[in-house]
């Protein structure tokens, strides 16, 4: 009697969960602004709040990542020079 494959895993934990946070700071090797490394960030909002925050970004034209980096994110924590806050 044979075994099952084994399932082939979508995401696996690193061995050096160190080195795989400090991934995230190599620069991008890939061409062009659409390259650049992104991560993803999780927030908890009401039902009502989210579809006020699409169709607003709907209405702009542009995506709610795209909305909300601009309104928030960019101006509150703009880039920093060195080692500065």
């Amino acid at each position: 009697m044979t075994r099952p494959p084994a399932k082939a895993r979508f995401l696996s934990r690193p061995g050096d969960p160190d080195s795989w946070i400090r991934a995230a700071d190599a620069p991008p090797t890939g061409k062009g602004a659409g390259a650049a490394f992104t991560a993803r960030l999780t927030i908890d909002i009401t039902p009502e709040l989210r579809g006020r925050i699409n169709v607003a970004a709907f209405r702009r034209g542009i995506t709610v990542a795209v909305m909300l980096r601009g309104l928030l994110l960019d101006r509150e924590f703009p880039p920093t020079e060195g080692n500065q806050p």
